[in-house]
């Protein structure tokens, strides 16, 4: 397998900071060439989120460039994987919560990331930041760790209200704000020509999903440059929308 990449995130049309973070690499391992993505939207209604978020960035990609290469050589499987994951992200949310306390102020930020071998996914995720699989329609992988997802689930609303229900940026748990964080853990098989996406709420809350299955679908993206150019009209068109929040996606095509 090959792989296209592309990254994105814009400030948008009322924040002044950026709080989303992300990174995308393509790494050459002994089991073949891998994609790690990883995408973090610091909560906006909490002080300093950009720290939050750029902190679990930082302490995944140490994880990718240094303990994916030693699993390689070893047993590289998805319990192995979530156990690396889960402590990264039980450590962060101690350290963060300890340097808000030191502050006196609450910090914050969702995770949702992504390993890509030659054969399959794994994706973990805590929040409300997604991640999408896109082949002959649009799937979303991860579930949303927050309020409007729960009572859905529970049919106190109906999906076609979630978007635009007041309280949509309640959510459950994220890292660093919560007193006990349970991300959910998924893998599955990959195949040629699909399209995985990751993105913040930001990005999702104005688009239809027809809209982001027309424009990233694996027919659309044919190379990197198209993935920049669909990329960025969609984040335009968000915008235009009076999106209020940071815009950020991810965008990984198997070839």
């Amino acid at each position: 397998m090959k792989f296209l990449m592309c990254a994105k995130t814009d400030v948008g049309i009322v924040k002044d900071i950026n709080q989303d973070c992300l990174s995308v690499m393509e790494l050459e391992t002994c089991l073949g060439g891998m994609v790690f993505a990883v995408l973090c939207d610091g909560m906006g209604g909490l002080a300093q989120g950009e720290v939050a978020s750029a902190n679990v960035v930082r302490a995944f990609r140490r994880w990718a460039l240094e303990s994916l290469p030693e699993l390689c050589q070893s047993e590289l499987d998805e319990e192995s994987i979530r156990v690396d994951w889960e402590r990264i992200i039980q450590d962060q949310n101690a350290s963060i919560r300890e340097y808000g306390m030191q502050l006196g102020a609450r910090m914050g930020t969702t995770a949702v990331v992504m390993l890509l071998t030659q054969q399959r996914y794994y994706i973990m995720n805590v929040g409300d930041s997604r991640a999408y699989e896109l082949r002959a329609g649009l799937r979303q992988i991860t579930n949303d760790h927050s309020y409007v997802a729960r009572e859905v689930a529970l049919g106190n609303i109906r999906p076609e209200d979630a978007e635009h229900h007041p309280k949509r940026n309640v959510l459950l748990q994220c890292v660093g704000a919560s007193s006990l964080v349970r991300p959910d853990m998924f893998s599955g098989s990959i195949a040629e020509n699909t399209v995985y996406m990751l993105c913040s709420d930001g990005f999702r809350h104005e688009l239809t999903t027809g809209e982001i299955f027309e424009s990233c679908a694996p027919e659309a993206l044919a190379n990197e440059a198209a993935m920049e150019m669909k990329a960025g009209v969609l984040i335009e068109l968000v915008k235009q929308r009076r999106e209020r929040d940071n815009i950020s996606l991810v965008l990984v095509k198997v070839c």
